[in-house]
């Protein structure tokens, strides 16, 4: 395996790790009085500023922000926008959906990856990947399994979880493509004049532009978002979902999917649920049913045999064009 890739498989573990983490930290949150909307506006106005920070603290990573062209900065701008609406759904849902069932449903979203890969992005090569994410998919199944549905969620709820996928699929796909990914090749190694060197620059305007959305609705909407308006016991964590779930959790996945692939970055994304099992077993003390070990077993085999694969883009990558736009080819 080439460094690159191993770079990308690990950067989409410590993302995965990231969001998974989101899913745990939202519980003591909600239990603290807060709602869905003002979870959401200080998590990524956590975020933002951390993104800011990591920028400014680099002299390379400073650069790139001046060298992000006027589109690929409006394209960032619209993919934090668009991002909202996977967020919002999500945790929105939450509030009314068991947390195991949501984790089930929002798991569609990398088989809708890799058939949106096809047309426009590095597509899944072979055989073997697809059977890889029936795999996992069925592993994602068993791993949040032991669902109790006593009590029927809402219709509204589950609709609003459903969405999640779909939103999230397309922004996987777009944020692939501002990097330089397109479905005869991956995002190039290394960058010319006029290119962004790293993810830093595109995703703090990303998480920036989601933060602006989610501070306004709250805002908009009365709810109290000044932080004497906080209570004290869910400041440690919306520090940590702002870490973790944000800033580590986009930059790491947007940085590794450049390097791997959009499709392959959420075929390795399956590894969330054993995360979000694993996690609430060691904060929550929820007990691992052993159908739920059945589960995260076929997540790692189904992740393991999607890495034998063969590449459907090996070898040298040509470069974008020299004035730092993003061109769809066709």
């Amino acid at each position: 395996m080439d460094r690159r890739r191993a770079v990308g498989l690990a950067l989409i573990v410590i993302s995965a790790f990231g969001f998974g983490s989101g899913t745990v930290l939202s519980k003591p949150i909600y239990g603290a009085g807060l709602d869905w909307l003002q979870l959401l506006a200080w998590r990524f106005t956590i975020g933002a500023a951390l993104a800011w920070a990591w920028i400014l603290l680099s002299a390379p990573r400073r650069a790139s922000l001046g060298r992000l062209g006027r589109r690929q900065a409006l394209i960032a701008i619209g993919l934090g926008v668009w991002y909202t609406g996977n967020a919002g759904t999500y945790y929105a849902g939450l509030e009314t959906v068991p947390a195991s069932l949501a984790g089930v449903l929002v798991y569609l979203y990398p088989a809708i990856v890799a058939v949106l890969s096809v047309r426009f992005a590095t597509r899944l090569s072979g055989r073997r990947p697809w059977i890889a994410l029936g795999i996992a998919l069925v592993g994602v199944l068993l791993a949040l399994g032991g669902i109790d549905l006593a009590t029927p969620p809402p219709v509204a709820g589950i609709a609003l979880v459903l969405a999640s996928p779909l939103i999230y699929a397309g922004w996987i796909i777009l944020s692939a493509r501002l990097a330089g990914e397109r479905s005869d090749r991956l995002a190039p190694e290394a960058e010319g004049d006029g290119h962004v060197d790293d993810a830093a620059a595109a995703s703090a305007l990303m998480i920036t532009a989601t933060a602006v959305v989610f501070v306004g609705g709250a805002i908009a909407t009365g709810r109290p978002f000044a932080p004497d308006r906080i209570p004290g016991e869910a400041w440690p964590y919306l520090v940590a979902i702002g870490f973790t779930g944000t800033f580590l959790a986009i930059q790491t996945f947007y940085a590794g999917s450049r390097r791997i692939g959009a499709a392959q970055a959420a075929l390795v994304s399956t590894v969330e649920p054993l995360i979000i099992v694993s996690l609430a077993f060691l904060f929550l003390h929820e007990t691992l049913a052993p159908i739920q070990l059945v589960g995260a077993a076929l997540v790692i085999v189904g992740v393991l045999v999607a890495q034998t694969a063969g590449q459907a883009c090996d070898g040298p990558q040509p470069a974008l064009p020299l004035d730092g736009q993003v061109r769809a080819r066709r």
